[in-house]
């Protein structure tokens, strides 16, 4: 999703699974190796899984996207936040998509999805269904009140099965968390921080779903995980989810049309390369993996291998960097890109940027 593109056709779940913790700006190891914050040794009752889920699944969606540029489809999960449609999913779950759809768990109808902003930075984006209307929406809580032990259950699309969600219960082990994260593709990573850390088995295709509590509300955005971890001996899962009043506030900005800062309101620019970011010892920057046909980066002439250093004079040392400069632009807006080739002579040029897929 965020810099490298699989070959072939397969099935991408968006999830973030490689999750690391970090501790003062400094990478630590894995997280399945890191003491996880203790536990209080009485923890509340856990959740009544009929119940909860009861509640929370008609205001879910399953959301499937095709990736036609990296010969992909992945799936994930959204939460609906109003009647005529309007989702809330995390942005790497319809990052790169040229086709979504999202099906309500509530009727069991597959609609077109359009995007309506995303914050890259903060891993949200909002989107509309197309022509739906009176469907359920989730109940929503707040995030200001949880506590460490604290009983949830993270809900999704586990797998990409579509059907009946995903249960996964545990409890919160940490609250304002910070990782760095990165897709299964094996791409470039991001950093996360002022998370909820739970003891739950998030999967893939739980991305975008709710993580809430034992009164069935919506508290956080299931965002990140890892598949194992290792603590005293015993093997589970955990996982990382967005606090949903942040979450609300990103959708807010969003839907108030406005954007700027992290946040970006329509069609994305486009260059049409896949990128991924430079490898240790290589010159710092963009590396370009891929460069797809009648594109603008084509016309101009950028081949694979080629290191994109900067635009319009703002330097770009990785793949983040690039993307973040994008989502400061629209379609048809003019640049200067600045790269080095193969050879590893500089070169420059104006271009002129597309309308492309999504993030």
């Amino acid at each position: 999703m965020y810099a490298q593109h699989p070959r072939g056709r397969g099935r991408r779940l968006p999830a973030l699974l490689a999750a690391f913790l970090l501790f003062g700006g400094m990478l630590a190891a894995p997280a399945y190796a890191v003491p996880a914050p203790a536990i209080p040794p009485a923890p509340l009752a856990p959740l009544d899984q009929s119940a909860v889920l009861g509640q929370v699944t008609p205001g879910l969606v399953d959301i499937n996207t095709t990736l036609d540029y990296q010969g992909a489809v992945g799936a994930g999960t959204g939460i609906v936040l109003d009647p005529s449609g309007e989702v809330l999913t995390n942005n790497h779950v319809i990052e790169g998509a040229t086709q979504i759809t999202a099906t309500s768990l509530a009727n069991g109808r597959t609609y077109p999805v359009d995007v309506i902003g995303y914050d890259r930075t903060n891993d949200i984006a909002l989107v509309r269904m197309r022509g739906a209307s009176d469907l359920p929406v989730a109940s929503l809580g707040t995030s200001s009140g949880l506590a460490v032990g604290d009983p949830i259950a993270a809900i999704g699309n586990a797998g990409g099965a579509g059907g009946a969600p995903s249960f996964s219960p545990g409890t919160i082990t940490q609250l304002g968390a910070s990782v760095r994260a990165s897709d299964e593709s094996g791409g470039g990573s991001r950093e996360l921080s002022d998370l909820i850390r739970v003891a739950a088995d998030v999967r893939p295709g739980d991305s975008g779903g709710p993580l809430v509590n034992s009164g069935g509300q919506v508290v956080g955005v299931n965002v990140a995980a890892t598949l194992t971890y290792r603590m005293g001996g015993v093997r589970g899962g955990e996982g990382f989810a967005i606090p949903i009043d942040r979450a609300l506030g990103v959708a807010g900005q969003i839907r108030s049309g406005v954007g700027g800062g992290t946040v970006h309101i329509g069609d994305t620019a486009f260059i049409g390369v896949g990128i991924a970011d430079a490898v240790d010892g290589g010159p710092p920057g963009a590396v370009v993996r891929q460069v797809l046909p009648d594109t603008p980066a084509r016309n101009i002439g950028l081949m694979s291998g080629d290191v994109i250093t900067a635009v319009d004079g703002v330097t770009i040392n990785s793949a983040s960097d690039l993307s973040n400069v994008m989502d400061a632009h629209r379609p048809g807006d003019t640049i200067t890109l600045v790269w080095l080739d193969r050879a590893g002579n500089p070169q420059s040029a104006p271009l002129v940027l597309a309308a492309g897929p999504v993030g």
